[in-house]
């Protein structure tokens, strides 16, 4: 099954996702690919990327992969029950910022469509609000908005999530 997970800011879907993933997989071990960049000039983000791993699975398989996605993807070893990438919004800003964005979607797309196994992707939701001033802003909120409709077509279930709870936008209800 692949499942996409929207939601805004401290919505609760990488909690969800991760609730999934353990009840799915119990004791095997999942492999998470987490596309945050590592910077030791940001400091929140090292903070947030450690909160992040305290709350996951230790005997899961941890992989960090910034931009290239869809490769990574196709590597991954076909034993693991269950993979879960978080968040693809980090992942657009990361191939924005690198100048690759176009190639990379094609890539992940592809690769996501071949994928065989459990997929669970998490994704920020950031175009309920205006739109935003500025040339890269709008274009994040354009191609975030365009990467989750290509994904919620190629998915067989879409949650939006809000307050830590699931809406089901597409899919069989969710339950633990």
């Amino acid at each position: 099954m692949k499942q996409l997970i929207l939601g805004g800011a401290r919505s609760g879907k990488s909690r969800l996702a991760e609730a999934w993933v353990r009840h799915k997989c119990g004791a095997s071990p999942a492999h998470y690919v987490a596309t945050a960049q590592r910077s030791d000039c940001d400091q929140e983000m090292l903070a947030r990327i450690e909160r992040h791993s305290l709350q996951r699975e230790q005997h899961w398989l941890v992989s960090e992969e910034p931009l290239t996605l869809g490769r990574h993807l196709d590597e991954l070893p076909d034993n693991v029950p269950s993979v879960l990438i978080d968040c693809l919004t980090l992942w657009l800003s990361n191939c924005l910022a690198a100048g690759c964005w176009e190639e990379e979607k094609a890539q992940f797309l592809e690769a996501v469509d071949r994928f065989n196994g459990d997929l669970v992707l998490v994704s920020n939701e950031v175009g309920l609000g205006i739109v935003p001033m500025g040339h890269l802003s709008r274009q994040f909120v354009d191609e975030s908005g365009f990467l989750h409709q290509a994904l919620a077509g190629l998915c067989d279930r879409v949650i939006f999530t809000a307050a830590g709870l699931p809406l089901v936008m597409k899919g069989e209800p969710w339950s633990l």
